[in-house]
């Protein structure tokens, strides 16, 4: 999310994944809007949102939405989106990475992106062979602020919306955090807060985006891990959620990791691996729709 070279290295990577023809194999990338995103009620941009969908070969039913970090102000959609979609692939998860509108001081937009995403993929859901009742989100700094966003404001759809992306419910089943901002309030990350909320928040709108502030009985299942050495979004982060999961009898598990700063030691050694190991473990117990363990590959 803090390195700037990595950010814009990653940013370019997105333009040159493959388009699937009618190979179910390849990556698939979908316009969330076609060119009308929305910004409030009655104003769009012609920003385009994508979602990158990477089907697995033998597919258990489960799909999980990917939400990179890069501090509301960049997308590491490489190690924290399409590298996480390829892991997925080979435990039978569909891999959905999300290319969300960066915010520029827009709180909702995001959102709507994310929210939007749950929906398209649970709207394709017998397409691309995923149980609607086995949807998550996942979400890795800032993308770990946006997926708790997602398991704290969902929308549980109109039956009678004109767009049938919007009859369906956007809750995601569960959600996994990992080193994720989850406070606006003062243990945030200040960049992060900056490029959501703008320089100066409106009154109210700080609580209304922390996380922890929002959680209820219909917060979905939720998996954190966070190093207890990340000085740039301090493990308080992932430990206020926790408890307020705890709070609502939320079925939650929060994994201290020993060490990785922020990044994990750049994605990769004992700590990363550990998180990657034990939400796949706890996945398995929820029991969602079918049976996980047996259908995993």
């Amino acid at each position: 999310m803090l390195r700037i070279a990595l950010t814009i290295a990653v940013i370019g990577h997105f333009s040159n994944v493959s388009l699937a023809d009618d190979d179910p194999s390849k990556p698939e990338t979908l316009s969330l809007w076609n060119g009308k995103a929305p910004v409030g009620l009655s104003t769009f941009s012609d920003e385009d949102p994508t979602i990158t969908v990477y089907r697995a070969a033998n597919p258990n039913g489960t799909a999980i939405v990917i939400c990179p970090g890069g501090g509301y102000g960049g997308l590491a959609i490489e190690p924290e989106g399409h590298g996480i979609a390829r892991w997925l692939n080979k435990h039978g998860i569909t891999g959905v990475v999300l290319k969300y509108r960066m915010p520029k001081g827009r709180s909702n937009v995001p959102l709507s992106d994310a929210l939007r995403a749950i929906q398209m993929t649970r709207l394709h859901g017998k397409d691309w062979n995923i149980d609607a009742s086995r949807v998550g989100v996942m979400g890795f700094s800032a993308g770990g602020h946006l997926a708790s966003t997602c398991a704290t404001q969902f929308s549980a759809g109109d039956p009678k919306a004109k767009d049938p992306h919007d009859r369906i419910s956007a809750r995601p089943d569960f959600a996994i955090l990992i080193y994720p901002v989850i406070t606006m309030g003062e243990h945030t990350h200040g960049g992060s807060k900056r490029n959501l909320l703008g320089e100066k928040p409106l009154p109210g709108e700080a609580e209304a985006f922390s996380s922890e502030l929002r959680v209820t009985s219909e917060t979905p299942p939720t998996f954190l891990a966070h190093a207890v050495d990340d000085k740039p979004v301090p493990p308080i982060n992932s430990e206020l959620f926790y408890e307020a999961l705890k709070a609502k009898k939320v079925p939650a598990r929060y994994l201290k990791l020993p060490n990785g700063g922020h990044g994990l030691n750049g994605y990769k050694g004992s700590s990363w691996d550990a998180w990657q190991t034990q939400s796949l473990e706890w996945f398995e117990n929820l029991k969602l729709g079918r049976n996980w363990t047996t259908d995993r590959r």
